[in-house]
């Protein structure tokens, strides 16, 4: 079957999901999430699905993905590789961009995605099963508490505690009297449960050092990303001098950049997701090489809907080097767009997906009413968390 499957039509819609309430972060606040979902069919009935994160204008990066579309019309859908090489070769490297691994790997992984949910569907096994198999029967995740003030933090904090989460996530960056509040209060409500820290690349060297100093009292164990993601050099400073572990968040997207890290000796833990190294594929890759250099790899989420959570969960389910608190964003959505399996946390837990493919099917309800919410609006405050 996997010779003879074509590829017939690439669909690339943007879907816009409201939050609960605004999602607050070291820059600012942000509304929804806004993906482009992909469909790529196939000529014996078999379709895959994806998502890539959309910007303003969502009609960019549907553009680009319809172009990548294109090119993969008429191939197998199981020549993973070659066709998101060729995509990306045509769509940037070989135009005046000349290379943009960054933004290429965040339009094109919603198409690597649907492939990958092709190929397992069209032989009947999870995308783990493809990938060489579950080493573990669970993901589990860290609670991730929201709030304007430190009071509300903290008791999001406490509830998440207490409903079985064993790491606590918060966000810092926001003005060194909120941080230390947030730390203290937090610290009081989740008593001896793991505290991380995300500083979402806030400070300079010299104000994360200062500030990693205060921290430390309330018993961190890792603050991610506190300096500037255009410099190696900053974050390794940092990590140096630092009495708490430092996480390497938008400083990684591409498996070359964990390199760097770990030969940089720059983090101590890597947070990653598909949307920063483009989909599953160079996920595996660098995911292989943090573990070479001795780094756990957290899952990193970002303003994304279910499909990535199943795809994420497939393919943390083969790392022996997953980390045991990664980041999940399904909790912020008023609705989701999947309709089974139910990925609802209990303990912070998600059971490894059986599938077939990615292990989802969708709510074509809610995918109308995500079409419908899309419209022109202000740029929301864009970024990886």
């Amino acid at each position: 079957m996997g010779v003879e499957m074509k590829i017939t039509e690439v669909r690339a819609t943007p879907l816009r999901l409201p939050y609960r309430r605004p999602f607050h972060w070291a820059r600012g606040l942000v509304e929804a999430a806004e993906v482009i979902l992909v469909e790529v069919d196939t000529d014996t009935g078999v379709t895959g699905y994806g998502e890539s994160m959309s910007s303003s204008p969502a009609s960019a990066i549907q553009s680009l993905l319809q172009a990548a579309g294109d090119l993969c019309i008429g191939h197998s859908p199981f020549e993973i590789t070659a066709l998101m090489r060729r995509t990306y070769e045509h769509l940037f490297a070989a135009r005046g961009t000349c290379s943009a691994p960054r933004f290429g790997a965040q339009v094109l992984a919603g198409l690597d995605m649907a492939l990958w949910d092709i190929a397992g569907k069209a032989t009947g096994r999870a995308v783990h099963e493809l990938l060489g198999g579950a080493v573990r029967n669970h993901i589990q995740y860290f609670g991730f508490p929201q709030g304007e003030s430190a009071e509300e933090v903290a008791g999001e904090a406490r509830e998440l505690a207490a409903g079985g989460y064993e790491v606590i996530y918060v966000k810092v960056g926001r003005g060194e009297a909120l941080d230390l509040a947030i730390a203290e209060q937090v610290r009081a409500a989740i008593g001896g449960r793991r505290l991380r820290l995300d500083a979402n690349e806030a400070w300079d060297v010299l104000t994360a050092s200062r500030m990693i100093r205060k921290l430390a009292a309330f018993n961190i164990e890792f603050i991610e990303q506190p300096t500037r993601s255009d410099s190696l050099a900053a974050l390794g400073q940092v990590k140096a001098a630092s009495p708490v572990a430092v996480a390497a968040d938008q400083l990684v997207f591409t498996p070359e950049d964990v390199y760097d890290v770990c030969r940089h000796q720059a983090a101590d833990v890597i947070v990653l997701g598909l949307h920063e190294t483009g989909g599953i594929g160079r996920f595996c890759k660098a995911a292989a090489i943090a573990e070479a250099g001795g780094a756990n790899v957290c899952l990193h989420g970002l303003y994304e809907t279910g499909i990535t959570t199943c795809a994420s969960n497939q393919v943390g389910a083969t790392l022996t080097n997953l980390d045991d608190g990664n980041q999940y964003m399904n909790h912020f959505l008023m609705e989701d767009i999947i309709q089974r399996p139910d990925l609802t946390l209990k303990t912070g837990r998600l059971p490894v997906l059986s599938g077939p493919g990615l292990g989802f099917e969708l709510n074509w309800g809610a995918i109308e009413r995500a079409k419908e919410a899309v419209r022109d609006v202000n740029p929301l405050v864009r970024g990886r968390q």
